[in-house]
């Protein structure tokens, strides 16, 4: 890592870890994974990871998100538009909320905490060609080097075999938001009869 690159992170957590102090609402990007941006509260602190309660652009609860520090590109502490937003969250009685306990100093903390506060959690990888991908899907549990998750499809099918995800390749782990809970309520209860997950076969996602 460059010395360049080095200031610039130590840059970005001072930020984050300011406004987690203060109470600051964020307005943050990540430039290399998506042109849009996320606005909310820096809700914990971890080595790899920081949590954020984000809020929609229809001024409504978008999930929670670990995110990692190194994919921040920008930052605005406080959100240029933080007076409007917060009094618009107090009209409409939007009160934000988060465990109070959550890994976030590595991918297995942060899908293993996601998965003990949510029913299905939204895996976010960027391997697999330029554009960050996103899975949806519940816990089924973890191996040495990343984890199993039974996906829901954007059709709220549940699929019937397993996939896998290797830690390296997990760019934020997300939980909570209004699609992943309509996904998992339209899908409903998953299947029983899984097919495991074999390495002979490949990952599955």
């Amino acid at each position: 890592m460059s010395k360049i690159v080095e200031m610039k992170q130590r840059g970005v957590r001072a930020k984050l870890r300011e406004a987690h102090e203060s109470g600051a609402m964020v307005r943050l990007w990540r430039a290399e994974h998506e042109v849009a941006s996320f606005t909310g509260f820096v809700v914990g602190m971890g080595k790899e990871f920081f949590l954020l309660w984000a809020l929609g652009d229809y001024i409504g609860f978008d999930g929670i998100y670990a995110l990692r520090h190194r994919d921040i590109t920008e930052i605005e502490v406080p959100d240029k538009n933080a007076s409007f937003l917060v009094k618009a969250m107090a009209m409409k009685q939007i009160t934000p909320q988060w465990p109070a306990d959550f890994q976030l100093d590595d991918v297995e903390g942060a899908v293993r905490s996601a998965a003990a506060n949510a029913a299905v959690v939204a895996v976010h990888v960027d391997t697999e060609g330029e554009d960050e991908i996103c899975y949806v899907g519940r816990l089924l549990g973890f191996e040495s080097d990343g984890f199993l998750l039974q996906e829901i499809t954007p059709d709220a099918e549940w699929l019937r075999e397993q996939s896998f995800f290797g830690f390296e390749e997990v760019s934020a782990v997300a939980f909570r938001g209004p699609y992943h809970e309509a996904l998992a309520q339209v899908a409903g209860s998953p299947p029983d009869d899984i097919r495991p997950f074999s390495r002979d076969q490949g990952s599955l996602h």
